[in-house]
């Protein structure tokens, strides 16, 4: 009987064909465009889609890019756990989407870069890009690996599908649509997986609201159980999730997700123009909306079933992330290849995320490290050499996901990674777009101090993690199992995880500075990076006798956000007079307007 605990059902032959059905797709529409676009075999077509993608597909694979697999099974366990608060990131998303689409797309877009740390080296110096990109690189590799290993070990542990296969397998497949068919094969292959993602969640809601009598029913339990407790205004900054945590911390979280990051910039910056770019942001915006709504409601419904059996606590799965998976064999199993649909689903926002990354990882390292230096490849050379990059970051990604294992919560360790990495990044490129008397030297200084700040309180809260008044996990009860397991537990009691455990000494840093929320780490990294920037850049001083190109800070007119570029890029040059989308940098990747004399005389006095 569903939601009493005990042993769930395998995979059936109808799971495993669904499962296979889903990967072959993917692989399928990588080689379509890997065909289709043969003719156009250039770098800028490889790794920019040839700047002709339009705002509704790259918004669909911006917001699969990181509602990923740990998306899929991290946040309706995190819901099941912790109540609806994870909703209030819809706020987030939001500030997210205009700071992106109102200041940062303007900018990159004009500047016709190809890799989001070329403004570094423009704004600043090239070791400044060099230790931005190499951040990047490290950020990216550790992520993966999450994506990859956490999603897989939970579903081995459920459907018994061998864990090191599926991680090979899926690891091959992305290389090989990533190496063929480049940002539009991701792109593209980003759509399918996104629907099927959505798919997955409508299958777990719905059947649960046909098991447990509708949907009132399953919210009814959610709300007598304090699921629907998210709106804390507690300003405590050591509080997990509270309403400020979630809305501050985690809208400038997800602004050094989506402003500054490879996978993200690649995606917008690819679009023919500057209104698609921004309209992707913002139709992603109603995308997250979506998705996060739905994970968070899949919490719910399994908390609805679960709310007299927690499977945790009566030892039927072993760690939070297997939540999902166990909750889909159990009530799911019944009915032939919808198991192998939610698997799919899960699957697919890792191939979406591990695609996306090997894509951007090719095109920084290009960018940044090679064609600097090589500045004589021919085409040919060009195009083995990122088939040759995609292979190898894929199997670095696959590498990496042992490193994974040894973290813990999938949702919490992959936002904390960025936090560490992305936040003391961000407030160097906001040092550098909003202040005029940032220098290199000050920007330096500023984003190392943010990055040690940032790795102490991160690393220190894995080593000691917040303790419960901290982190606030709900009740959960074993009263009606009818399974388990032969040994005996405290109903209603508050949830901890087996491992890991507790150091028995923690030292008195534990219970403060290592306790700040997790949501808080980019903030805090933004803030040391722009305040220590600015006042070493002040004693070193400042840029007054550097020539600046103007174009590198934000301008008023990036701010009008009501227009849509409907307009061939052309004619919008000519009409706009923007010919300083490219002035100031003498390597950029994307040379398609025929300046005239008197644009090139504009650009030169810059």
């Amino acid at each position: 009987m569903v939601g009493t605990g005990g042993p769930v059902d395998t995979f059936s032959v109808w799971d495993y064909v669904v499962f296979a059905a889903t990967i072959l797709g993917a692989a399928g529409i990588g080689l379509f465009q890997a065909i289709r676009s043969r003719k156009e075999s250039s770098s800028a077509e490889f790794l920019l889609g040839g700047r002709q993608m339009t705002a509704v597909p790259v918004a669909m694979s911006l917001t699969a890019s990181f509602m990923s697999g740990i998306t899929v099974i991290g946040t309706p366990a995190e819901a099941y756990r912790f109540g609806a608060a994870f909703w209030l990131f819809g706020f987030s998303y939001a500030i997210m989407s205009a700071i992106t689409a109102e200041i940062f797309v303007p900018l990159f877009y004009r500047l016709g870069i190809t890799s989001a740390y070329e403004y570094l080296e423009l704004r600043y110096s090239r070791p400044i890009r060099i230790i931005g990109t190499s951040m990047y690189i490290v950020q990216t590799a550790l992520y993966t690996g999450l994506v990859i290993y956490a999603p897989a070990l939970a579903l081995n542990q459920i459907t018994g599908l061998d864990l090191w296969g599926v991680l090979v397998a899926t690891g091959a497949v992305c290389i090989l649509y990533c190496a063929l068919g480049g940002l539009k094969a991701v792109i593209w292959t980003d759509v399918l997986q996104m629907v099927i993602m959505l798919a997955g969640f409508v299958a777990v809601i719905a059947r649960g609201a046909v098991l447990q009598g509708g949907l009132t029913k399953i919210w009814k339990d959610a709300g007598e159980g304090g699921r629907l407790e998210a709106f804390d205004f507690d300003p405590n900054p050591l509080k997990r999730h509270t309403f400020w945590t979630i809305v501050v911390g985690g809208s400038i979280m997800w602004t050094s997700i989506y402003s500054i990051n490879q996978s993200q910039v690649q995606r917008y910056i690819s679009c023919k123009t500057l209104g698609h770019a921004k309209m992707s942001l913002y139709v992603n915006m109603v995308g997250l909306w979506v998705t996060v709504s739905l994970a968070v409601f899949s919490g719910l419904t399994m908390y609805s079933i679960y709310k007299n059996c927690d499977p945790l606590t009566n030892r039927d799965i072993s760690t939070p992330d297997q939540l999902l998976p166990y909750l889909v064999m159990d009530m799911l199993a019944i009915f032939p290849g919808i198991p192998g649909l939610f698997v799919a689903a899960a699957y697919s926002g890792t191939l979406s995320t591990v695609s996306s990354s090997i894509n951007a990882l090719v095109a920084v390292t290009v960018e940044d490290f090679i064609l600097p230096v090589c500045k004589t490849l021919t085409q040919r050379q060009t195009t083995v050499m990122n088939m040759g990059l995609s292979v190898f970051y894929g199997a670095l990604c696959i590498g990496m996901a042992g490193v994974a294992s040894l973290m813990g919560s999938i949702l919490q360790a992959a936002l904390s990674i960025f936090g560490m990495i992305s936040g003391p990044l961000l407030g160097l490129y906001l040092s550098g777009m909003l202040f005029r008397t940032t220098n290199s030297i000050g920007g330096l200084v500023g984003m190392v101090i943010g990055l040690i700040l940032t790795l102490w309180v991160g690393i220190g809260g894995q080593i000691y993690p917040p303790t419960e008044d901290k982190t606030n996990p709900l009740p959960l009860s074993t009263a009606g199992c009818n399974y388990t397991n032969g040994q005996d537990y405290t109903t209603l009691a508050p949830w901890t995880s087996p491992v890991p455990t507790q150091p028995d000494v923690r030292p008195p840093l534990a219970d403060s500075w290592y306790s700040l929320s997790y949501v808080y780490l980019s903030l805090l990294g933004m803030l040391t990076t722009m305040t220590t920037g600015l006042l070493v850049s002040a004693m070193t001083g400042g840029c007054k006798q550097e020539k600046i190109n103007p174009d590198l800070f934000v301008k008023k007119s990036d701010l009008i956000c009501f227009s849509w570029c409907s307009k061939s890029e052309d004619s919008e040059v000519k009409e706009k007079d923007m010919t300083d989308f490219y002035s100031g940098a003498d390597n950029l990747s994307y040379r398609n307007y025929d300046m005239k004399s008197k644009d090139v005389e504009k650009s030169t006095r810059l």
